[in-house]
């Protein structure tokens, strides 16, 4: 069995350990080429994309838009991090100093279901205030997040913390309850 976009062969087998996701920086416009190169290294990466329709003076095509320009999720252990920083394209981990800080899994899971909902999803600017709801119905139920409303409509917000970073999906008003608190840390990261 081959593994899907964003796994690699290692995350098919329960005895190969999951490490921790981290963010990965890298160059401008390099994230196709890191993904492959990550891939091919046996690691498991993510780096989410939306569809979004640009438009020329002489055409209108629809293209892939990462969700987090100049990013990458990968899961790898932070002791043996040399091959990751060797990748090409790879510019930095996010972290603290000369430390790297880890992502939540319930966070890279949050924004990977909304990849995989089928809903129209889009950038949106990082939150730290607003209504925390659970979706109740629909593809994306289970989720939680922060409740907006963008010119008379209702979108459901997930952040990931360290990168300071969200996306945002247009959601039913019908589907969603509040809830008292994320259930992760909206703290924010002091950056260096």
């Amino acid at each position: 069995m081959l593994p899907a976009p964003g796994q690699s062969p290692s995350s098919l087998d329960p005895n190969v350990p999951r490490y921790p996701w981290f963010a990965l920086r890298v160059r401008s416009n390099h994230e196709r080429i890191t993904v492959a190169h990550l891939r091919e290294r046996g690691y498991e990466e993510f780096a989410p994309s939306c569809k979004i329709e640009r438009r020329w003076s002489d055409r209108t095509k629809q293209i892939d838009q990462f969700l987090f320009p100049g990013y990458i999720f990968c899961r790898f252990d932070p002791n043996d991090r040399l091959p990751v920083m060797t990748t090409p394209g790879v510019v930095d981990v996010v972290g603290f100093g000369k430390t790297p800080e880890r992502i939540p899994d319930a966070e890279v899971e949050r924004v990977r279901r909304m990849v995989e909902s089928g809903l129209p999803i889009t950038p949106y600017p990082y939150m730290q205030v607003g209504q925390a709801v659970l979706i109740e119905r629909g593809p994306l139920t289970g989720v939680e997040g922060i409740l907006v409303e963008v010119k008379g409509k209702v979108r459901l917000v997930v952040s990931v913390n360290l990168l300071q970073r969200s996306v945002s999906a247009e959601v039913d008003r019908t589907a969603i309850r509040p809830i008292p608190t994320l259930s992760t840390d909206l703290s924010r990261p002091k950056c260096r």
